[in-house]
């Protein structure tokens, strides 16, 4: 059965990418959250999705204009329930969820100095690598991962299909693109996951993972073609869904 990662944390909970949607996640009881970093202007990784602080934080601006320092004293704005929330770094999120939460970290880039940052973050947690996965749709920041930590595991992102393209292209694409990057699996989206799709990709050694999986079909085709690992929006469903796929099994 699919091992279960909460997009961004549980952000029904909190805000996205927070230390709290993180805690709310490992409480939870799912296997792992997914976050996103992006590289602030003194090289380090900030723990946020957007290339604005606008809207979603007391700042403004790009967050590579920003140092870490800058980061500390904004906040993430919850409007829903009023409470403050700082953008946390990844070495915090390491420190506190390495080996009690599994982390898929996904690298925003595109600066190729993203890679060795996490590289050299990750050498610090070794023991809990078989619980990090380093995610990002660019190849050249997962083969530089590759080439410092060696024994990682590392996927590739797909974009979203152009209209025009079928399962047979969709495939080549995301298995050659992945080979591009020394990836042990890529992550698609459901529309563009059926039989043909997995059975191509896994026959040129590479796994398949599953990215926005939010309903009950999506979930059924995650189990109907073994995908290992699924990322949703709605970790609860997913978790109720495991419960009762589990059980029609088991009897």
């Amino acid at each position: 059965m699919f091992r279960i990662v909460a997009h961004r944390g549980v952000t029904a909970a909190a805000p996205e990418n927070t230390m709290a949607a993180f805690a709310r996640a490992a409480l939870l009881g799912v296997d792992a959250v997914e976050l996103d970093v992006r590289l602030t202007s003194d090289r380090r990784l900030a723990v946020y999705h957007y290339y604005y602080l606008d809207g979603f934080t007391t700042g403004a601006g790009p967050i590579f204009a920003h140092t870490a320092g800058d980061l500390e004293s904004l906040r993430v704005v919850d409007r829903d329930r009023g409470v403050d929330h700082r953008i946390p770094m990844l070495e915090e999120v390491l420190d506190r969820f390495a080996g009690r939460l599994g982390l898929e970290i996904e690298l925003k880039g595109p600066e190729p100095e993203a890679a060795a940052s996490v590289a050299k973050l990750l050498s610090s947690v070794r023991s809990h690598w078989d619980r990090i996965e380093i995610t990002s749709f660019e190849p050249a920041l997962l083969t530089t991962v590759r080439a410092v930590c060696r024994d990682h595991d590392i996927a590739l992102l797909l974009p979203p299909s152009e209209a025009w393209m079928r399962s047979d292209v969709v495939a080549h694409a995301a298995l050659q693109r992945a080979r591009l990057a020394q990836a042990q699996a890529v992550h698609l989206h459901p529309v563009q996951i059926n039989e043909e799709v997995v059975a191509t990709i896994r026959a040129g050694g590479v796994n398949v993972h599953a990215h926005g999986v939010n309903d009950e079909r999506s979930r059924e085709l995650a189990v109907a073609l073994d995908l290992p690992w699924i990322c949703t929006d709605e970790p609860e469903s997913a978790l109720d869904f495991r419960r009762r796929a589990g059980g029609a099994r088991a009897s």
